[in-house]
């Protein structure tokens, strides 16, 4: 089996293994060590040894080792145990075997809304969950949020301690819970995929594990909660955005930009159940949130049969509406090139220097990326080349670094890019 492929799959697993963990013993912190012990023990066995014939269960069993060395190295924690043991029915305190016929299959749902309670700070929440559910790491976690690794690994550090004291249980909220929780998770989902979707630094452009655990947990919450219309228009975000995933390399592995994709490559079986989900929400609520006017956006992206014949007044009025809706300077450089589309790149231009000194933008390559493009379109090459290039030194990705300055070289030849 290749590396790639064993990666692949504890990635999968990670989540199921920490629920199957946390369940039995109660202690998120020292369960999640045990965890990442195993997976290592697994990376390093499993490409010389074969993959066991059951690998959820042989990871379980070998965390499950690990956390009892630990229990047994701390003695006040084993008579706690002991005692919570007998106060507690042995059915809802212990997880079944791995083997079980019974055993829970996917743990990855309770595991996410554990690591949104309320107890924990929204700071916390998020960081933490992109930790034990999707599989991040504290480095990838930490550029997400522009902090240095450093202070993202205290935040998570504090928010596993902050679940450890407060006794919070391992189980799905009951309904009257849901809603305080559902924003990060939401939002945790959201930044999942689209790590995955754009991978922010490596050779990748995409990571395909990311986008399809965020799509497979977006899932698990629409099925929860079925009458929500923002976990249904953030499930046909993702959908819709991942459907034109199939188009967006080249054979040399180059980025194509939507506008020049082949779109007979787009993926028409997720588009039509993300269009789907967006027409039945739509009808359904006058209130729209902004996943719903996203997916909407992106519904009318990818019905369209080209860039040319994309209705483009359609796309800026929902920006619109979402920028009234969601005070977010990311949506506006998004909204800045349907603002060009409509009016001309100038008052694209325009749109992107309201928000260019945003503090939430700082250190975003985005914003020379859509400048560089617009001052193309504005007839400005030395402009554009110049801010292409600066786009093309802050971004760590390297497929998007090798387009931007191929779209820099574009616009004339001043020198080596």
């Amino acid at each position: 089996m290749r590396d790639t492929a064993i990666e692949d799959l504890l990635r999968e697993l990670a989540p199921r293994v920490l629920g199957a963990l946390v369940r039995r013993f109660g202690d998120f912190a020292a369960a999640e060590d045990a965890v990442q012990e195993a997976l290592l023990d697994a990376a390093m066995q499993w490409p010389t040894e074969g993959l066991p014939d059951n690998p959820r269960g042989w990871l379980v069993r070998v965390a499950h080792r690990r956390m009892t060395d630990h229990l047994r190295s701390e003695i006040a924690r084993r008579r706690r145990e002991d005692t919570e043991g007998v106060r507690i029915p042995r059915d809802q305190y212990l997880a079944p075997p791995a083997d079980a016929p019974d055993a829970p299959a996917d743990d990855s749902l309770t595991l996410l809304f554990l690591c949104c309670h309320p107890a924990l700070a929204p700071a916390a929440q998020i960081p933490l969950t992109l930790r034990a559910v999707g599989g991040l790491s504290t480095a990838e976690i930490a550029r997400a949020f522009l902090v240095p690794e450093a202070t993202m690994t205290k935040r998570i550090t504090r928010a596993k301690q902050r679940i450890r004291a407060s006794g919070i249980g391992f189980r799905t909220p009951p309904a009257a819970e849901l809603p305080a929780r559902l924003s990060a998770v939401l939002q945790v989902l959201y930044l999942i995929f689209n790590e995955g979707y754009t991978s922010t630094e490596g050779e990748a452009l995409h990571r395909p594990d990311l986008t399809t655990e965020a799509i497979r947990l977006t899932r698990l919450v629409h099925r929860l909660l079925p009458g929500d219309h923002e976990v249904a228009g953030l499930l046909a975000l993702m959908l819709l955005t991942d459907a034109r995933r199939p188009a967006r390399l080249s054979p040399d592995g180059s980025l194509v930009p939507m506008a020049e994709q082949d779109r007979t490559r787009w993926d028409r079986d997720a588009i039509a159940e993300g269009t789907g989900l967006v027409a039945a929400s739509l009808a359904a609520t006058p209130r729209f949130g902004p996943f719903l006017l996203q997916a909407a956006i992106a519904a009318v992206h990818d019905e369209a049969p080209s860039d040319a014949r994309t209705d483009w007044r359609q796309i800026l009025g929902l920006y619109r509406l979402l920028r009234a809706l969601h005070d977010n300077p990311v949506i506006v450089l998004s909204q800045a090139v349907a603002e060009s589309k409509v009016h001309g790149a100038p008052a694209g231009l325009a749109l992107i220097a309201e928000v260019a000194d945003d503090p939430r933008l700082a250190g975003q390559h985005r914003v020379d990326a859509v400048r560089a493009h617009l001052l193309e379109q504005a007839g400005d090459p030395a402009a554009a080349r110049t801010a292409y290039l600066t786009a093309a030194n802050g971004t760590l990705s390297e497929p998007e670094r090798r387009y931007l300055r191929e779209r820099a070289n574009r616009c004339g030849d001043d020198g080596p890019a």
